[in-house]
């Protein structure tokens, strides 16, 4: 009978998914005759609604956190859960960054004219049904949401427990919207569920999902891509390095450090490791040290670092590999940029990756040579977003190459259609 009572829940499970997947399918289709003027008053009412029940949304979120701290959950964690009343406004300001942005559906990619008179245009086209599986964050089901609508497809919602409450009010505010629209609400779907069991029936929605994005922790990730059997863009971790090579100004080293890693530490663009030039660290690594430890953030350093440093502890093997999402970083010493970029490669994620310094020609070496979706040149690397970028809300930061790279705006929820146009020609 335990079996059997087991069994019947998985089912129960999956049927869920099935059943929204089904739903999802044929709202898409549906929302292929939505002009660009029909999706933005949606969106609009959409941030209208948040605010109308920003009360509900925030009461929804307490308890999220409530339960959170009960299960002794990190500060990381619950500060990626936390809402409030700034971060409610900051989600509506990013849905009307949204409406700004010019809509890419139909937008002609190539042309061509045959000598036999057919005529070829290649147009952007929705890619159809989104499945978003994340962690932590409410505001993902909003940006997650609004981004896919403004392309034109449905998308399902997969978040975590942590969020379940939050993420519950934010999706009802969405339908609730979406009723007074011409889009329809079953365009947005969220599984309510969030056992694993639900997870790998996601991962296997073949018939209804034409592309799973995973946005999270390391773990998340490469479940996904591991048993996933639908395409998957991957979202990696983000153990992003500083370099500082010898020529670096100190204040700017300084001050792009410490924005990197305190402005938000438990975001996946913030400084985790710090690679460090040993002529300038002879100059200027202790005090560089100094300043961090006197903000909180844990050394974790290699030999010749905790020697000059007594605060920091041994860095371990894994310690290299850490997204440590705190404050806590890795530092280490590096005799030339070769070795710093062969340290990156061994041990980062393909995020954002920065060097400070003076000479233009270690800096282009640099971007040329780094491995990741975002390089930088003396600047901090929280600018890896979509925001920033422009793009309005982004639905993740993908590490791979296939598709989309970096911050993913609107064209990366884009795919392509070829159109052909003919009077009565035949292929000889």
């Amino acid at each position: 009978m335990m079996n059997g009572g087991k069994e019947m829940g998985q089912i129960a499970q999956n049927n869920e998914v099935l059943l929204k997947g089904k739903l999802a399918k044929t709202a898409s289709y549906k929302m292929t005759g939505i002009t660009s003027e029909q999706k933005n008053e949606a969106l609009k009412k959409i941030a209208e609604q948040i605010l109308v029940d920003q009360n509900v949304i925030l009461s929804a979120n307490k308890r999220d956190l409530q339960l959170g701290k009960e299960k002794g959950m990190s500060d990381a964690i619950l500060d990626r859960i936390m809402l409030n009343e700034e971060r409610i406004n900051g989600i509506v300001e990013g849905i009307q960054q949204v409406v700004d942005l010019a809509d890419p559906i139909g937008e002609v990619l190539e042309t061509i004219k045959k000598e036999n008179g057919l005529f070829i245009q290649r147009k952007r086209v929705p890619i159809g049904v989104i499945g978003m599986i994340y962690e932590a964050r409410p505001n993902v089901t909003i940006d997650a949401a609004t981004l896919a609508l403004k392309t034109g497809n449905a998308i399902i919602l997969r978040g975590s427990s942590s969020a379940k409450f939050s993420n519950l009010a934010l999706v009802d505010s969405i339908h609730r919207a979406l009723d007074k629209t011409a889009i329809p609400k079953d365009a947005v779907q969220f599984i309510e569920d969030t056992s694993r069991e639900t997870a790998k029936a996601l991962f296997q929605l073949n018939d209804y999902l034409d592309v799973l994005i995973p946005r999270g922790g390391k773990d998340l990730i490469q479940t996904v891509i591991r048993e996933a059997t639908v395409p998957v863009i991957e979202t990696g971790a983000g153990n992003c390095h500083i370099f500082i090579e010898r020529t670096a100004n100190f204040e700017m080293a300084k001050e792009i450090v410490l924005n990197a890693k305190l402005q938000r530490p438990s975001v996946c663009n913030a400084a985790e490791s710090l690679l460090i030039d040993q002529h300038w660290f002879d100059k200027y690594g202790v005090e560089l040290l100094q300043v961090l430890h006197a903000h909180q953030v844990e050394i974790y350093g290699d030999e010749k670092i905790c020697q000059a440093f007594p605060p920091a502890r041994p860095a371990t093997e894994e310690d290299w590999y850490q997204e440590y999402l705190a404050l806590k970083m890795s530092a280490k010493l590096v005799n030339s940029l070769e070795e710093a970029v062969a340290h990156i490669h061994k041990y980062g994620t393909k995020h954002s990756e920065a060097i400070i310094t003076e000479d233009e020609d270690q800096a282009a070496i640099f971007l040329q040579n780094v491995d990741a979706a975002a390089v930088y040149h003396n600047a901090s690397t929280r600018f890896t977003d979509g925001f920033e970028f422009g793009y309005g809300a982004e639905i993740g930061i993908s590490t791979q190459k296939l598709h989309a790279r970096g911050p993913m705006g609107l064209k990366a929820l884009t795919s392509s259609k070829f159109i052909i146009k003919g009077k009565g020609q035949v292929r000889e």
